[in-house]
This record gives C-alpha cells, structure tokens and sequence, in this order.
C-alpha cells in the first residue's frame, strides 16, 4: 500500500490557518497530497504558507478545483467525513472499519467547510461517509484537527496492515470519470425520455441518481455494460 495513493480533500474551505494547518498535520504523517476546492480565500498566501511552517513543498503542489465534481474524477474511492446522520442509503463507516478497505484504491478523504460541514449535494459524490468519535455534547471538530486524526490513523493502518486482498488483476476498477461520463449519459437520454417531472423535484432526482451509482465499487467492464443499456433508452422501439 503507497501513501501515494491516498489525498486529501477541503472543500471551500474559508480560514487560511486552516489549510496552513492541514497541510501541515499531513506532512506530519507522510502524506503529500492535498486537493482544495473553491476556497473562500486566496489560494495560496501568506497565512498559509506560514501556519504550514515545514509542509510549504506540499502548498506548492496542492491542486485547485472549482467544482466538487472536477475534483474527485480520478479517485477510485471517495470518503466523506460527516459529523451528523444523513437520511440517504450510503454506507456508513467507523474508525475501526478503515483498516478494511484497500488502499491500494486511489482514495479521497473529503471534508467540508468549516461552517457548515458538506451537504447531501456534495456527500452523493461520495462511496462512503466517515464520523470520527466524539463528545455527543460536543461534536465540532476544527478542520485541521479533523485532517490530522484522518491522516494519523490512515498512515498507521498503511504501515502495519498487510495486504489481504486477492482480486485479480483483470479486474479493472472504474475510475470516477468513468461513473461520471456513464451518469451524464443516463440523464441525458432520460432528459429525452422527460424522465424529471415536476421540474421542482429534479435537483433531489439528480442527487439521489448520482449518489447511486458513485458509492458503487463498479469495475470498467460493469460501466461498459451499464452504458450501452442506458444508450438503449433513447432508441425509438419499432
């Protein structure tokens, strides 16, 4: 398993201590690679070049999206940290049933903005939804501490846990661009079908359609033969 494989992701994060401080807490633990999305404040500067004290390399090499979307397309695995219960058919996972996944799987660990976390919008994108532990009377985590709790527990889980996993190598796992380009083209043609009605629904329809098939562990072949099913919908039948 490679630290490589494993980013961080701050969704529109608004204190530069913040991002300073994440960047920091991942150094800490031999990670190099953060992602932040539409940040509320000048990316980079001087507050977070300097609250990230010895991690400015990985400041220099973070990546910036403006969209969500854009910024999980090559992940095989997205991991959302929630600190509340969603109403929504996605699996929840605990601290200890990290050390199952395989990690070998390009994975994101997303977390949201300070103020208000992530929404149900963003957590669809996600394969899972992660809460750390805390005080039920007293559940605010700050960002960064957030990221380094992550980060400490993950680079433990990569240093001592031996790889049982056995799937063949045939087995190509679907990228999320892969699940991206096959859900825009079942909407599309569902579009053609005027599948979203009432319109005022449509936003809640999309959400639940894309949070369907992005918590999937599909593989390459199974996109390909979900893909030429969903062409089929706009086939005039004879």
């Amino acid at each position: 398993m490679s630290y490589n494989n494993i980013s961080f992701v701050l969704h529109k994060p608004q204190l530069s201590e913040n991002i300073g401080a994440c960047a920091r807490s991942l150094k800490n633990f031999n990670f190099s690679k953060l992602i932040v999305i539409n940040p509320k404040t000048l990316f980079p500067n001087d507050k977070i070049i300097a609250t990230s004290v010895g991690a400015k390399d990985l400041i220099k090499n973070t990546k910036v999206f403006q969209n969500i979307e854009t910024a999980i397309n090559k992940f095989d695995c997205v991991i959302a940290t929630t600190s509340r219960f969603r109403n929504k058919n996605i699996k929840h996972l605990t601290i200890n049933d990290l050390k199952k996944l395989d990690f070998r799987k390009k994975t994101a660990f997303l977390f949201g903005s300070e103020s208000s976390g992530l929404s149900n919008h963003e957590i669809s994108y996600a394969n899972y939804t992660l809460k750390i532990p805390t005080n039920p009377k007293f559940k605010s985590l700050n960002l960064s501490h957030s990221v380094i709790i992550i980060s400490q527990i993950v680079s433990n889980l990569i240093a001592t846990t031996s790889v049982n996993f056995v799937k063949s190598k045939k087995i190509k796992t679907a990228s999320k661009i892969d699940i991206k380009k096959m859900v825009n083209l079942c909407i599309d043609n569902l579009e053609k079908k005027k599948f979203f009605k009432p319109k005022e629904k449509k936003p809640i329809m999309l959400e639940n359609l894309r949070s369907i098939f992005y918590k999937m562990d599909l593989s390459q072949k199974e996109i390909r033969i979900l893909s030429s099913v969903f062409a089929s919908i706009a086939k005039k039948v004879d």
